[in-house]
This record gives C-alpha cells, sequence and structure tokens, in this order.
C-alpha cells in the first residue's frame, strides 16, 4: 500500500497502534501451563471487542491449500513461522520461547507484527538469538528510508547476523501491507545494497527478521502452514508495520512500553 491522503495515513498509524495493544495483552498471557489455543482465544476476543476483524483468520494465502484456520499464529521453539494454535493445541512449558504472530484490520486497513517471547527462565542461546533477531528488525527499520532501495533493507538485517553463529531464514521474509496482507514488494532477510524496487514516501512495510540457532533450513509440516527448523533447533521472529514517510519512518505497531 502506498499512504497517499491524510485519511489512510491516520488509519494505519491506528490500526498498527490497535495492534501493538493486543499483541501486548497476549504476550502478557504467555505463561507455563497455558495452551495455544487459549493464546489464540484471548487474540481474537480483544481484537473483536476493539471492533476490528481479525486479519489472518479464514485467509488463504497464495498456493495454500486452505484459509489459515486461526486468528493468531503460535511458533514454539524449532517451529519457525505460521503455528497453528487451535488444530493441536499445545501447553506451553518453562524454558520455551514463543513466536507470536498477528494481523489485524481496522477499517480496512491491515496491519501485522510479530514477537518471540521466552518463558521463564531460557537459555543462553535463546536469549542472544531472540536479542539479536530484534535489534537486526530495527536495523532493517534505519534502513528503510525514502531514496533506498528493498535491497538495503535485506542488507541490513543480514549484516546484523554476521558473526553471532545464528542463520536468516532465506525463504520467508517481510511483504507490503495496508491494503491486503500480503503486498508487493517481496522483503528478503538477505540482500545486496542498492538493489531491488526503490523505498518511496508513503510505502507501507512489514519487516520480519527471522532466524535460527541452527543452519537455515526450515521444512513445512502436513498442516501446510507451520514451518519448522530442519535441523531441530529453535527459531526466533519479530516484525514490526511501518509507514515510509518523507522526514522519518513510523513504526505504526510499536507495543505500549517498548522502545
Amino acid at each position: 500500500m502506498i499512504v497517499r491522503n491524510n485519511t489512510d495515513r491516520e488509519g494505519i498509524i491506528e490500526s498498527g497502534r490497535r495492534l501493538g495493544v493486543v499483541l501486548s495483552e497476549v504476550a502478557k498471557a504467555v505463561a507455563p501451563g497455558v495452551s495455544t489455543a487459549t493464546l489464540d482465544e484471548i487474540a481474537e476476543r480483544l481484537i473483536r471487542e476493539g471492533g476490528d476483524m481479525p486479519a489472518f483468520l479464514d485467509y488463504t494465502p497464495e498456493r495454500a491449500a486452505r484459509p489459515y484456520p486461526a486468528t493468531l499464529c503460535v511458533s514454539v521453539n524449532d517451529e519457525v513461522v505460521h503455528g497453528i494454535p487451535n488444530e493441536a493445541p499445545r501447553f506451553i512449558k518453562e524454558g520455551d520461547i514463543v513466536a507470536l504472530d498477528l494481523g489485524l484490520i481496522h477499517k480496512g486497513y491491515v496491519t501485522d507484527s510479530a514477537i518471540t517471547v521466552p518463558v521463564g527462565k531460557v537459555s543462553d542461546e535463546a536469549t542472544r538469538l531472540m536479542a539479536v533477531t530484534k535489534a537486526s528488525l530495527e536495523n532493517a527499520i534505519a534502513a528503510a528510508r525514502p531514496g533506498n532501495c528493498i535491497g538495503d533493507i535485506s542488507h541490513a538485517t543480514e549484516k546484523t547476523f554476521k558473526g553471532t553463529g545464528f542463520s536468516v531464514v532465506k525463504v520467508l521474509g517481510g511483504h507490503g501491507v495496508g491494503a491486503g496482507v500480503h503486498e508487493e514488494p517481496w522483503i528478503a532477510n538477505v540482500g545486496t545494497p542498492g538493489t531491488g524496487p526503490e523505498i518511496v514516501e508513503g510505502m507501507v512495510l512489514a519487516l520480519e527478521p527471522i532466524a535460527n540457532a541452527g543452519k537455515a533450513s526450515v521444512i513445512l509440516a502436513p498442516d501446510g502452514y507451520t514451518y519448522r527448523t530442519k535441523d531441530g533447533s529453535i527459531s526466533a521472529h519479530f516484525e514490526h508495520t511501518i509507514l515510509v514517510e518523507k522526514d522519518k519512518t513510523l513504526v505504526v505497531s510499536r507495543r505500549p512500553g517498548e522502545e
């Protein structure tokens, strides 16, 4: 989506604000003994109580064989993205890391955000993986400014992981958003500066670094949605929706209290 007027700008900003509030509340509910289905129920209830619509529920991505059956994606430990929370619910336990990916539609404006949450005391490896992945998102956001190219965002993401021992997932990445859940351009998490489409004022983009503690390879589960690491290593995922403006880039999906 390209924001061309103040109505669109206010709509995207409000959609992102609402999403940030809901995702923050869902993250607070993550605790040992809580089921993934419960987290999904909380997300849907909060979205609908605000008068909005879940963006993922019943959405059918390109090449998918069926609509996504839940409001929230919940991916635990070696699950990379798109874990289905309500078909075979799991109970979260101490030491897990849990990625929560959520989309919201407010007055037709779609925003998308994700966070990976530690459950109690987690391993040092998990702590470092989450910290580096979150840092890569901030570096990607900093590269998303008019006059740069999509490849600059991709390179900023990739560069953050150099020397960390972690692997960026190459087959998954960010995308345009705003009028729909997935729009052009595709935003890879690895790339070359100065390549790809030019970043222009008004672009609404979902940036989402995804990284594994082991190798980058992933496999798709039989449910048609859940990706897992091929080697069984843990994975982390962070995402924000941004609005590119002339003088600054707005991160519209910041959660309350997030720096």
